[in-house]
């Protein structure tokens, strides 16, 4: 493991040397207090190969990449550029087709807008590479809103869908957006959603379970997710069932099922240069970390603003208070972003984030203006990671209320 360790959050970076240890792949931890990182270590192999994690390593991180999605569209929103509560064809007139005038953006940013089930777009992997392609078969489709109020998560869509608004209201570019907006004032060194050739060297291999060296093996991401859904949460679904409310695991697959696809053509040349912003974000933990500082520390980070402090209280408030019709699980959905899991303790109630499928996540506590990112390329597949970014969460959390 290589890296700083700030003192007092010693047992931060314990908790990643013994998961680096236990795990197969790479990784790298960040985490910002009070405005200034007292984690930025990595360590293990970034590749099939054994190559070492290098400070430099970027990761496809699946759906962590919402969350940075979700703080564009946040920055157009404080601007006054975007309405959370205007239709979304006020800005995509085409959205207006099959009779979805009555969606609004916090619908889309709360998984509410009924389009979760990729399976109706008919899409293939290499359809899933042109933007026009995927978004004109979203504006044309209709919406299922049989479980209104509650959300299902739109596993791969959401990142069409508020992608596209962003690019209508804005009239630019999601990547030229990241890079004014967030890049260049964070002075960050890796924060892509479609990376551009010259940086897919320093792309880690997606191992996805399997040690370094392992032959690999045909892998759906519907699979994958189902299996490990299934096996990781088997006593809470059951549970669910007891009481009458059985979820429907075909929802679940239905969010995640395009012909074609498994999880590591995310990190070969067509994935990383396509623009897929629900799932193909590839960062280093120090990029993700130095963002979501800036959000804890009030929208602010080394003299950059990037957000107004007064709207952090509004983008981090909680919208949904039930289950999750596609992942039955408490998301707590905020505007973009989820409530924090924290292993073995109780999730901070002003903490937001996003955690993704294989084990990445960040998030952000303003009150204790905290910030946590891990990158890795090889872990669980769920939609909220594993129990390594759980736990390492908890314990910077814990190092962070005993400086107070």
């Amino acid at each position: 493991m290589e890296g700083t360790v700030a003192e007092g959050f010693e047992a931060v970076a314990d908790v990643f040397a013994r998961q680096l240890a236990a795990a197969p792949g790479g990784g790298a931890a960040c985490v910002y207090f009070r405005g200034q990182p007292v984690i930025d270590i990595w360590g293990g192999e970034r590749n099939s190969a054994g190559d070492p994690w290098r400070w430099d390593t970027l990761s496809v991180s699946f759906s962590t990449t919402k969350g940075i999605v979700a703080t564009l569209l946040h920055q157009l929103a404080g601007d006054g550029v975007i309405d959370y509560d205007a239709p979304v064809h006020h800005y995509w007139p085409e959205f207006r087709a099959a009779d979805k005038h009555g969606i609004s953006v916090r619908d889309l940013l709360t998984h509410r807008a009924g389009l979760h089930d990729i399976r109706r777009l008919d899409l293939a992997f290499d359809d899933m590479l042109d933007w026009q392609t995927v978004t004109s078969r979203l504006a044309a489709a209709p919406a299922d809103h049989s479980k209104a109020p509650h959300s299902i998560y739109h596993a791969l869509t959401y990142g069409w869908l508020v992608g596209e608004v962003i690019q209508r209201a804005s009239g630019q570019s999601l990547g030229n957006l990241l890079e004014q907006r967030l890049t260049r004032p964070l002075g960050l060194d890796g924060l892509y959603i479609g990376t551009p050739e010259r940086e897919h060297h320093r792309v880690a291999e997606l191992l996805m379970g399997r040690a370094p060296g392992s032959p690999r093996k045909p892998l759906t991401l519907g699979r994958a997710l189902r299996k490990d859904a299934s096996r990781l949460l088997g006593d809470s679904l059951a549970a669910l069932s007891q009481i009458g409310m059985a979820p429907d695991l075909s929802t679940f697959v239905g969010t995640v099922h395009v012909r074609d696809f498994h999880p590591r053509k995310l990190a070969q040349p067509a994935g990383l240069n396509a623009v897929m912003p629900a799932i193909n974000g590839a960062f280093t933990a120090r990029s993700l970390a130095r963002v979501y500082a800036a959000l804890a520390n009030g929208g602010e980070l080394d003299g950059q603003r990037i957000m107004p402090a007064r709207h952090i209280d509004v983008i981090g408030e909680q919208q949904v208070d039930s289950l999750d019709r596609a992942l039955y699980t408490p998301m707590r959905w905020r505007l973009g972003y989820h409530q924090p899991f924290i292993f073995g303790l109780r999730r901070p109630q002003q903490a937001f984030g996003h955690f993704g499928y294989g084990g990445s996540g960040a998030w952000a506590d303003p009150k204790t203006n905290l910030a946590v990112a891990l990158t890795v390329n090889a872990g669980s597949g769920t939609p909220w990671g594993d129990l390594r970014i759980l736990r390492l969460g908890a314990a910077a959390l814990k190092a962070a209320r005993a400086q107070r």
